[in-house]
């Protein structure tokens, strides 16, 4: 069936306390969505942000981000006051996320509500509730083979100022020597069963949530990183499984290698992963990772597929990514172990970029529909562009632009006069429309199952409202939506271009 969706990520909804959350907001957002007749909300990885505050650069792929703990919830629930959270300082902007304030005043907050989380789960205490330390038990023995790990890798941080993992002193932590690890349990115990009753925050508010869209029929596309950060408890925890020197120093990193766009190409600094290791534990690791995102979402986004057939790998010692090599990856058989592992599960590849005959014919053996982009779309005259709408074939997704992208509309007015007359020429754009909506009418009318768009793009926002410019560090992934641009105007605007085409089944009270 043809359907559609919007890209939002969790950060981007409104909130009083200086970032979006799994509060009100929240259910408010997928209100919205369900009156909109939107079926589908794709968001970015959920996981704790590191360096550059990019989603794609995580400490953990298995953990909630702290920042969308939501904390009128903990309110409710006796584990923090009004008083505790408006006397904080939360920055000047509600539609910027600003990401050092959040650093330092997120936690303490958090932590003096794990404070009095621990009253709930002390027998002694007339606190002490039973169904509750029943939950919390039931989490740590559910999560076990990632959570205590987790907690025990962020405590170690805070001790070391923050540093990443390789540069900290203590060479028995740095190796996981067992005496190390079980000295370092005793000596960081609160600080490690902070970050447990964190996640356990999240993921308590993250059920109810899901359990919230189910109830509105709006399904939830998750996204996962091709790679890990260097600086990431899974590197941490099991380096053999990435190319990694015996010191743990980088042997390689992945990147892209130079384009039109980039002289220098792009370096990204992840570890590559050591595919002959992980094949050797039939991509155990890999179906662990597959088996969290797919309990959290329901259809998964995989960033950068083209890697799992081959990648770009540059010396770890490089400057940039002009001399790099392609090298061959795990191809069909990750997927094939996926399928027997999970079974069919949704979902859609990011073919964005170089595209080869090897990475075609994976897309085509796993059957998971590709990515088109409508912003690639008018370079050329001649009608053989991939991504114009008549080459499609139903088995894709289109998008206006993603979050890597421009808005529609500073794409539009940055781009040149060739391609801007040839896409107002090839969907008819009129100034009344406009630019932004001219590109969603594109995507919904093509015959792509899935149609996702930008919200900014449904708020015809320009490029101060762009979510991240790749290759660059700062000013990225802050944008976020203000209550009172989801007018009800809006909201039938949306509606009526999904029933106008067959992107949504008419209801009753319509």
């Amino acid at each position: 069936m043809r359907s559609n969706g919007v890209l939002m990520h969790i950060s981007s909804l409104p909130s009083n306390y200086g970032i979006g959350t799994l509060g009100k907001a929240a259910y408010e957002f997928a209100d919205f969505l369900s009156e909109a007749r939107i079926q589908y909300w794709q968001i970015l990885p959920i996981g704790p942000t590191s360096y550059g505050d990019s989603p794609y650069q995580s400490f953990s792929s298995f953990a909630g981000n702290p920042y969308f703990v939501d904390l009128d919830m903990l309110i409710e629930e006796g584990y923090l006051t009004h008083e505790d959270c408006n006397n904080t300082y939360w920055g000047d902007k509600s539609d910027k996320v600003d990401y050092a304030n959040m650093y330092d005043k997120r936690f303490p907050i958090l932590w003096k509500a794990c404070d009095n989380f621990r009253l709930v789960l002390d027998k002694d205490n007339e606190k002490y509730n039973e169904k509750t330390k029943v939950y919390y038990d039931a989490f740590l023995a559910e999560n076990s083979d990632w959570v205590e790990d987790y907690a025990l890798f962020m405590a170690l941080k805070d001790a070391n100022n923050g540093k990443a993992w390789t540069e900290w002193e203590d060479e028995d932590l740095k190796c996981r020597k067992k005496d190390a690890l079980d000295k370092a349990f005793k000596e960081y115990e609160k600080q490690v069963e902070n970050y447990c009753i964190v996640q356990y925050f999240f993921e308590k508010q993250w059920k109810e949530f899901r359990e919230y869209l189910v109830e509105k029929e709006i399904k939830l596309i998750g996204d996962v990183p091709i790679y890990v950060a260097y600086d990431s408890v899974e590197v941490w925890k099991e380096p053999k499984l990435f190319a990694l020197d015996s010191k743990f120093e980088l042997k390689e990193v992945a990147g892209c290698p130079p384009d039109y766009f980039n002289e220098d190409g792009q370096l990204w600094g992840n570890p590559i992963y050591n595919w002959k290791a992980m094949e050797k534990e039939d991509f155990a690791w890999w179906m662990r990772r597959f088996r969290r995102v797919f309990d959290m979402h329901d259809v998964v986004r995989i960033d950068h597929f083209r890697g799992f057939s081959s990648y770009y790998s540059v010396d770890g010692k490089a400057e940039n990514a002009r001399v790099g090599k392609w090298i061959d990856g795990p191809g069909i058989k990750i997927f094939d172990r996926l399928k027997k592992e999970l079974g069919d599960v949704d979902i859609i590849a990011e073919d964005l970029g170089f595209l080869t005959d090897d990475v075609i014919k994976l897309l085509e053996s796993t059957g998971y529909p590709g990515m088109k982009v409508l912003q690639f779309a008018f370079d050329m005259g001649d009608g053989s562009n991939i991504y114009m709408p008549h080459n499609y074939d139903r088995n894709c997704v289109v998008y206006t632009g993603t979050h890597d992208n421009e808005t529609t509309l500073g794409w539009f007015q940055n781009t040149s006069d060739w391609i801007r007359t040839n896409t107002s020429a090839y969907l008819n754009v009129t100034e009344q429309e406009g630019v932004s909506w001219g590109l969603i009418r594109g995507a919904h009318s093509s015959v792509a199952d899935l149609s996702v768009i930008q919200m900014q793009d449904f708020l015809g926002f320009g490029n101060d409202c762009r979510m991240n410019t790749p290759s660059t560090i700062g000013g990225n992934w802050e944008w976020r939506l203000r209550k009172e641009t989801l007018t009800p105007e809006l909201n039938n605007r949306i509606k009526e271009m999904n029933y106008r085409f067959g992107r949504a089944s008419w209801k009753k009270e319509d």
